[in-house]
């Protein structure tokens, strides 16, 4: 029997979500709410039930921010979420990432078929928008007379660029039959308001509230004005199909006033600037232009008939000057060189080569008698030098030393051994400076073991 596989409820939980998680996509949900939670952490925390069962919800904060609906207790809601669960407790629970009123729903799908069959045709592409006038000569503004947005809108072009004129237009922004009037107006104003930018503005609602920005005559009535649209209509948060169909979307009202025209301090601030660097053109170009008169006028002078003849007289008296030094110059070369050839001449005489040999002669005998004293000296240094090597081999120099020669003195014959003057025998010594007569005594054994003899 093999080991068994035991799971702990850890994880056991965390498989089981795994499987939730992966096996279920994001889903659309309906049904009531009830038991909502909002503690400090700004979670969501509520259940979603029908007739037959319910399930607990959770909906992080970084989510429901960007709900337009808070949610209460039995609100009938849409939801978009995940199936998940929630480990420590086991419970089975849905992750929500939007949440809608369910009569949202319906609006929410038209809107999404139309802007998808609208994209299509083209309607949204960015090479079809129309760039706004850097400085509108007149702005007309289609909106309700009675809005807020009306008021924004005024005093933001007010405070950014009171010059430029602006022309309301008039229409109803939510309600039936608004989408078109919206459009008849946008025809009307593009026509005959002399604006060259529209502003299309609407304060925030709800997306029933703002529908009438989702219509499809709004949309082509958009593209068809005569001039660039801008779309301001709710909050940053809020989409329509005008902001699709706009030239320029903006989050708001007040935006898109603040789109429409520059900030008249920064553009007075640029005039001065441009007025400045004007000026220093203009500086620059006189004073280069004055300049290049001023060159003008010597150049002028410079190239005048009697200004040429002076010139003209000027290099005749500088060529003449030239010529004249230069025959000086050509008098001094051949005097120099008449002076080198006689010189040349002179050397060439047989006097001249009489003394020159000469010279060479006395110089050659110089060298030989230089050279036999050399010789001399050098032959005298290696006799003495060979005469001291001989004095030091010398059998004289050994007497000097204190040595002597004996020799038998019957016959003159050099003793080398004790046995070639026997005892008795007459020897004489020579000496450094003289001689000695002696008879033999005795005769001493040296190394080879002869025994010494004596006289009788």
């Amino acid at each position: 029997m093999g080991e068994r596989d035991i799971y702990t409820v850890s994880r056991l939980n965390r498989e089981a979500r795994a499987l939730l998680e992966g096996g279920l996509p994001s889903l659309w949900i309906e049904g009531e709410l009830s038991n909502f939670s909002r503690p400090a952490s700004g979670h969501w925390y509520f259940t979603l039930k029908d007739e037959g069962a319910q399930v607990r919800c959770a909906m992080f904060r970084q989510r429901n921010q960007l709900a337009r609906t808070v949610p209460r207790d039995g609100m009938q809601v849409l939801l978009r979420a995940r199936v998940g669960l929630y480990e420590p407790r086991g419970d089975f629970q849905l992750i929500v990432d939007h949440l809608e009123e369910a009569g949202e729903g319906e609006l929410r799908r038209r809107f999404e078929l139309l802007k998808q069959r609208l994209a299509a045709e083209g309607l949204f592409d960015a090479a079809r928008k129309r760039p706004l006038p850097r400085l509108p000569r007149r702005i007309g503004v289609v909106t309700s007379p009675h809005g807020a947005a009306l008021h924004d809108v005024l005093q933001v072009l007010r405070r950014r660029f009171p010059a430029v004129p602006v022309v309301l237009c008039p229409v109803p922004v939510q309600g039936a039959g608004a989408g078109a009037q919206i459009a008849a107006m946008l025809e009307f104003a593009g026509r005959n308001a002399g604006a060259d930018v529209l502003l299309l503005v609407r304060g925030g609602g709800s997306l029933e509230d703002l529908w009438a920005f989702n219509e499809e005559a709004v949309a082509r009535a958009i593209v068809a004005a005569p001039v660039p649209v801008v779309v301001g209509v709710g909050h940053e948060i809020d989409f329509t199909i005008a902001d699709f169909a706009a030239d320029l979307r903006a989050p708001t009202p007040s935006a898109a006033a603040e789109l429409v025209v520059p900030d008249a301090t920064a553009w007075s601030r640029e005039l001065e600037v441009s007025l400045r660097r004007l000026n220093l053109a203009l500086r620059r170009t006189l004073a280069a232009r004055t300049e290049a008169l001023r060159r003008s006028g010597r150049l002028l002078v410079r190239l005048h008939p009697a200004t040429l003849v002076a010139q003209r007289m000027q290099r005749l008296d500088e060529l003449q000057g030239r010529m004249a030094q230069a025959a000086r110059a050509g008098l001094v070369l051949r005097g120099q060189r008449l002076a080198a050839l006689r010189a040349g001449l002179a050397g060439r005489t047989p006097a001249a080569r009489i003394g020159r040999l000469l010279q060479t002669a006395d110089h050659a005998r110089a060298r030989l008698d230089a050279a036999l004293r050399h010789g001399l000296v050098e032959r005298r240094g290696r006799l003495q030098a060979g005469a001291a090597a001989l004095q030091a081999f010398s059998p004289l120099a050994t007497l000097e030393r204190g040595y002597a020669i004996v020799s038998r003195a019957a016959d003159g014959v050099v003793v080398r051994d004790p046995a070639e003057a026997p005892p008795g025998s007459e020897i004489e010594a020579r000496l450094a400076r003289g001689r000695l007569r002696a008879r033999v005594l005795q005769a001493t054994v040296t190394a080879d073991g002869t025994r010494p003899r004596s006289a009788d």
